[in-house]
């Protein structure tokens, strides 16, 4: 229960800090990006305090011989960047530009949706799940539909 209770209040602390720094308004990330016409840079330091703040946590939570609420660390093990990590990172960028969400913002506006947060979530779902289903099938299943079977 305790991992729960941590995970919720995580991902509570994380879509306020996304609200409170304006992130969860598509248009602030498509100024971002827009770096020809009326820049916003203000994603910029968002992510630099976040990336700050990780390394600094990371550093100390690490030096832990296990986490508060599990028996061990489940940290990658991959250490290659390979072609379905490039492709997948490609995919995200193209969505996250042409929408202006990602999938942090997107599930912080489910506490004040709007139109665009409907379609958005569900096309997330459904490409997680084809993944999922990719994934599945090419580990040795026979069908697309056997493999989503017990998905």
């Amino acid at each position: 229960m305790g991992r729960v209770l941590s995970s919720l209040l995580s991902g509570l602390l994380f879509g306020a800090g996304l609200a409170l720094a304006g992130m969860t308004d598509p248009s602030k990330v498509l100024g971002f990006l827009d770096i020809a016409g009326h820049w916003d840079p203000s994603l910029l330091f968002v992510l630099g305090g976040a990336v700050t703040l990780a390394t600094l946590a990371f550093r100390l939570i690490l030096r832990r011989a296990r986490p508060l609420l599990d028996t061990r660390y489940h940290l990658p093990t991959a250490t290659k960047v390979d072609q379905p990590l490039v492709l997948g990172s490609v995919l995200f960028g193209i969505g996250w530009g042409v929408s202006g969400y990602c999938p942090g913002p997107a599930v912080a506006l489910l506490a004040a949706p709007n139109a665009e947060t409907w379609i958005f979530l569900p096309a997330l779902l459904a490409g997680a799940l084809l993944f999922r289903l990719q994934t599945r099938f090419l580990a040795g299943r026979t069908s697309p539909q056997e493999a989503g079977a017990d998905a």
